[in-house]
């Protein structure tokens, strides 16, 4: 399998799960600016959305979407820690924060990286998202992880995602829970390799 990523993206979260799942697999660099791959090939001719992650599969079938990503990952390698058993609430579980993460966080991190949006806006919608941020953390007072005490995808997931709060002037370093979480995912054999591999790390 090839993972179509870029460094500190939204493509991390698959990349961690991938190196928890100990499953194969190689990488590809795209320059989303550019929209050019590692290898100078045009990444709308790999992936008409023109976003990463991109999983391309043994048989040249392709998969997009990140979460999804990671759910199938887990499901091949059979990793039921990552992803539970298909029919239990357990993975109900996870896939209701993959769902939440990606609509509720995720998205709302767009329009702060947008230079075109004023000031003004950015303060409102930096507010909202500290008020998202703020419940996350609360629901992580009384467990290690988003559904308790093992490391799933989703908290792959919002690992990546609460770390793009220091390039968009989102402080959250007041919220000793999620903190707590980020160091203790963070310190993760996967997660260092996924960001040394990425170069979000000395190597």
């Amino acid at each position: 399998m090839k993972l179509f990523f870029s460094p500190g993206a939204c493509s991390l979260a698959p990349h961690i799960v991938l190196r928890e799942a100990g499953l194969p697999f190689t990488l590809e660099k795209v320059d989303t600016a550019r929209h050019l791959t590692a290898h100078g090939a045009d990444y709308y001719a790999v992936n008409p959305k023109g976003q990463v992650p991109l999983l391309e599969l043994e048989d040249g079938q392709r998969l997009s979407e990140g979460p999804v990503i990671a759910q199938y990952i887990a499901d091949r390698a059979q990793q039921r820690t990552l992803m539970p058993e298909p029919g239990s609430l357990a993975r109900y579980r996870v896939m209701e924060w993959q769902n939440y993460i990606t609509s509720e966080l995720h998205k709302s991190f767009t329009p702060l990286f947008n230079g075109a949006l004023d000031g003004a806006a950015k303060s409102l919608l930096r507010a909202l998202l500290r008020k998202k941020f703020e419940w996350v953390d609360s629901r992580l007072s009384d467990s290690d992880f988003l559904t308790g005490e093992s490391f799933t995808a989703a908290d792959a997931y919002l690992f990546t995602v609460a770390g793009w709060s220091r390039f968009v002037a989102l402080d959250l370093s007041d919220l000793r829970h999620l903190q707590r979480f980020l160091a203790q995912v963070g310190e993760r054999p996967a997660v260092r390799e996924a960001m040394r591999a990425e170069g979000l790390l000395p190597a």
